[in-house]
């Protein structure tokens, strides 16, 4: 009796699951069963008469991948049929997005889409109202892209691979897949005979410090240059906690000649000016296939998986013809062939396009992908990220990038009398503890003195999008950390000559990872640091997993779903009994 009733009720649940399924199955897709490689193509047509359009897209993809992008899709059965004459790619950087696509849609040139950039800034200028939710009761056409995105996995490696409103609708989907790591040159850490790193930590080493200021081994990108190596400083934070976490890119700044782009970094690294850069995944890739002294490293159990989104956004002019792009880019026939091209070696989200000629012929880049998803990883929180990124971009601007001429050889200076055995272990983590400890300041809102904690970090972001609050913190930060850094410097004098380590001392020690082993006693025992998800200042910030699960609530269909369940079982559950 129970068999049968869990059989009826299996075939109950099927059923209600394909009633209330957000996506339709393959037979219910409007335009019937044409088949690919772009099934939705005439469907589309139906649904516009406008010809002879130019596509307006934002994006933050470099140059390779839009003019090989651009290409392909002009000469598609796509672009043709649907009269898409041209596409104007708006390479803007990251802070500047709000203000462009406002300021396009004033001039009467809205922007069509949005690619490229990683999720906290698609959640970003979501949560601004930018972006078209999708869904086929919202528009037709978005079935296209609904289509596309069922080939697609919910996740790759733990990350999600789209993201949902609060009512089930999809608000951005990744287009590809990346990773966030270090390119390393060996023939370049040879040279200098220093170590190959495996872990964060490894970049803050003294050992990389030898011939500063004049020669630098390691290099990373401004992150408001770099939307990829913010994510990277980012993922240390998370992965290494508040306080350790800014040591270590405080050491990591240190160290480091930065650039403008996180492409220079790569092109520095490729040619032997820099043994080590922070880079993300088809950057090392692209490293390693033009020269072969250079491997893609991903720290293990301390680092990410991103989906990289694309998005319609609100104000498109044509949206259906958008809509055909987006789709198009999912495409294991269209845009995700551009991800195979050997001068990109970006991971396609679509897993179909393996199964293509142009995929078949990069097993690289196929078994790079079931890599990364083997490498473990930290639970990334994209809702405290994006609830601090601009606190933390501006604070390592201001700190590390713009006072970089006085942070550098006070590093130097201090790393190498500790390598050369002429400070102690007790002073020399003193003077880190030092120079990488969040500052105190007046906060511009209060004029109250404040430290920059990650309770301060997330109070104070969204006023940083105010030029004034901005400037004013952008100013202060410099100018105490450059004070610091001087500051260093006398108190290394002070340590050469023997003078007792003073008595204020840092509420953490170092992590020992990149400093000698044992512990000063004027110190405390070191504490393991909670990740910013555990935190008091973060408990409303829910997991992207959860948010994606849930939807921010449960969904009407599912209760009833439920509530039908129930009640079959408990009819049968009564009715065994009776007999």
């Amino acid at each position: 009796m129970w068999n049968k009733a869990f059989t009826f009720t299996s075939t109950i649940l099927l059923v209600l699951m394909l009633l209330t399924s957000a996506t339709p199955i393959a037979s219910e897709w409007p335009w019937g069963s044409e088949g690919e490689p772009y099934p939705w193509l005439n469907y589309l047509k139906s649904l516009t008469s406008d010809r002879g359009i130019v596509l307006r897209i934002v994006t933050r993809h470099e140059s390779s991948i839009l003019s090989l992008t651009k290409q392909l899709f002009l000469n598609s059965p796509v672009a043709r049929e649907l009269g898409i004459n041209d596409i104007q790619f708006l390479y803007v950087a990251a802070e500047s997005w709000p203000d462009y696509i406002t300021r396009a849609k004033s001039l009467g040139t809205p922007i069509d889409i949005a690619w490229g950039g990683g999720p906290t800034l698609f959640n970003n200028i979501y949560s601004m109202g930018f972006i078209q939710e999708l869904g086929g009761s919202i528009h037709p056409a978005h079935y296209a892209i609904l289509y596309e995105l069922s080939k697609i996995p919910d996740r790759v490696a733990g990350a999600e691979t789209f993201r949902v409103d609060e009512s089930g609708n999809i608000v951005w989907i990744g287009a590809s897949v990346s990773s966030f790591g270090f390119t390393v040159n060996k023939d370049v850490l040879n040279r200098y005979g220093v170590p190959v790193p495996r872990k964060w930590a490894d970049l803050a080493s003294p050992q990389y410090a030898r011939y500063l200021p004049y020669i630098h081994i390691v290099g990373i990108a401004d992150p408001t240059m770099s939307t990829s190596n913010t994510r990277i400083f980012e993922i240390i934070l998370q992965a290494k906690g508040w306080e350790e976490g800014w040591r270590i890119l405080t050491l990591l700044a240190a160290n480091a000649i930065i650039y403008s782009g996180s492409g220079d970094v790569r092109d520095a690294v490729i040619r032997g000016d820099l043994g080590i850069g922070t880079t993300i995944d088809f950057y090392g890739y692209m490293a390693m296939n033009t020269n072969p002294a250079c491997e893609y490293i991903i720290p293990t159990n301390e680092s990410i998986v991103n989906a990289d989104p694309i998005a319609l956004l609100k104000d498109s002019r044509y949206p259906v013809h958008a809509v055909a792009f987006i789709a198009w880019v999912m495409s294991e026939f269209g845009g995700q062939q551009v991800w195979l091209d050997r001068e990109i070696n970006r991971l396609p989200i679509n897993p179909r396009v393996f199964d293509t000629p142009g995929g078949q012929g990069r097993p690289d880049l196929y078994q790079a992908l079931q890599s990364i998803q083997q490498t473990g990883g930290i639970a990334f929180n994209e809702t405290l990220s994006t609830q601090w990124v601009d606190a933390v971009v501006n604070y390592f601007k201001a700190t590390l990038v713009n006072a970089h001429d006085d942070l550098t050889p006070a590093w130097a200076q201090i790393a190498n009398a500790y390598l050369q055995g002429r400070i102690s272990k007790d002073w020399y983590e003193y003077l880190v503890w030092y120079i990488s400890r969040p500052l105190s300041f007046t906060d511009p809102l209060t004029n109250e003195t404040v430290t920059f904690s990650l309770e301060y970090a997330i109070r104070i972001s969204p006023y940083l999008t105010q030029a004034s609050i901005q400037g004013t913190l952008r100013r202060t930060w410099e100018d105490l950390s450059r004070q610091r850094y001087r500051e260093a410097l006398s108190l290394l004098q002070q340590a050469l000559i023997g003078a007792p380590v003073p008595t204020t001392t840092p509420t953490t020690t170092p992590s020992t990872e990149t400093s000698p082993t044992e512990t000063p006693t004027t110190t405390p025992e070191p504490t393991t640091p909670e990740s910013p998800t555990d935190t008091t200042a973060t408990n409303n910030a829910t997991s992207p997993q959860t948010q994606q699960e849930t939807g921010g609530g449960v969904p009407f269909s599912v209760i009833i779903l439920v509530a039908v369940v129930a009640v079959i079982v408990a009819y049968f559950f009564l009715r065994g009994r009776k007999v």
